[in-house]
């Protein structure tokens, strides 16, 4: 379904859209665009908390790394002979 909307442009961002699209495809690049743009924010904002996550974690994560060390080199020299 589609909404017919009224929205206000700069002159250049018209010009713009109009050299990619061609004044008879508007609305479809228009939406193209904006779910793009939604796609790529949501992105980013998922790299954020993924990277504030492992920071959050870091501390955590290499305390447990250190402990499980000596267990898993051991197990590697035991598959080792």
């Amino acid at each position: 379904m589609h909404r017919r909307v009224n929205i206000t442009l700069p002159e250049e961002t018209i010009r713009l859209i109009d050299r990619i699209a061609g004044k008879g495809d508007r609305s479809r690049f228009i939406d193209k665009a904006v779910k793009h743009y939604i796609e790529e924010v949501g992105k980013a904002n998922l790299r954020k908390q993924l990277k504030e996550g492992a920071i959050r974690r870091a501390e955590r994560d290499l305390l447990l790394a250190k402990e499980w060390f000596f267990v898993e080199e051991e197990t590697w020299q035991k598959g080792k002979r």
